[in-house]
């Protein structure tokens, strides 16, 4: 069966039945509830018993939302699919529920966020559903509006599913040049049903905060360093630099000398055209000021 983002945009996607059929699957309810717990594990927020202010991007009917809430933390949930939506109204969630197409940015104010998760939602960004989409603009306008709501220190951990490798580097790409810095975290990773990666970004300059754990491996016990150094594939933690662009440097061009004007002028006198004559002052800077 092809992946839901080559089928349909997800908006019309995730129609009334399918949001339904999602919603009421008990396999589905299960895997949702254990990736959301492991995102909050990996947003490694403060234990002191404060609730945060958390965003979940692509919400849905609000299955991580419920794992936010019974941590005691509040949450607003953004999503494209209004069905979706409704059935998270239906079933009366904790968190505030917007529509919204975060390849548009998210419009919030900065530094207001705690904390953010993502639960199989950003890959579908890597996909032009229309005309104007341009996925590395798209991808640019989300990380930038999520970079500057995130509190500075605070992480980001985006679950995804990404089709290829371009794809992630694609993501990886953008969200570095945010402003992001981080990597990626994979659980299981010499499994091919429960492997699952986890995009770890921390908002703000290299602290203490930047660590990456490490990923889990078989009987839910992290990897050890011997698995991470096997095959690329297979790392379990990558680790990636800031490369938010620089503004480019004025660059002081060395002027046209006055050999290279007398050289035009000489030119210009062979093709027949009228030229001033030649003198002391021909090439001479003028002064800032007369």
């Amino acid at each position: 069966m092809p992946r839901p983002e080559l089928q349909a945009p997800p908006e019309i996607f995730y129609n009334d039945v399918e949001a339904r059929k999602y919603t009421t699957s008990s396999r589905i309810v299960e895997i949702q509830a254990r990736i959301s717990e492991r995102a909050l594990e990996l947003l490694n927020l403060p234990n002191d018993g404060v609730p945060r202010l958390l965003l979940d991007i692509g919400c849905g009917s609000g299955l991580s939302g419920e794992t936010m809430s019974e941590h005691g933390h509040h949450w607003i949930g953004y999503d494209i699919s209004p069905s979706m939506l409704n059935v998270a109204l239906d079933r009366e969630v904790d968190g505030d529920l917007l529509l919204a197409d975060i390849g548009q940015g998210l419009g919030l104010r900065p530094g207001v966020i705690d904390g953010a998760i993502s639960i199989s939602a950003v890959q579908w960004l890597c996909y032009a559903d229309k005309s104007s989409h341009e996925p590395r603009m798209r991808l640019k306008a989300f990380f930038g509006s999520l970079y500057r709501c995130l509190a500075r220190g605070a992480r980001a951990v985006l679950q995804l599913y990404a089709e290829n490798m371009d794809q992630s580097a694609m993501i990886l790409t953008s969200a570095m040049r945010a402003g992001f810095g981080g990597g990626v975290v994979v659980d299981y990773p010499h499994s091919s049903k429960a492997k699952k990666a986890y995009i770890v970004l921390t908002c703000g300059p290299p602290s203490t905060q930047s660590w990456l754990p490490k990923g889990k491996g078989e009987d839910d016990e992290m990897c050890t360093d011997s698995d991470e150094d096997s095959d690329d594939e297979d790392q379990t933690v990558g680790m990636y630099d800031r490369s938010r662009p620089r503004k480019k440097m004025k660059v002081n061009k060395k002027g046209k000398g006055r050999e290279w004007v007398l050289k035009k002028k000489d030119q210009m006198r062979k093709k027949g055209n009228v030229v001033p004559p030649d003198t002391k002052y021909t090439a001479r800077k003028r002064k800032t000021r007369f």
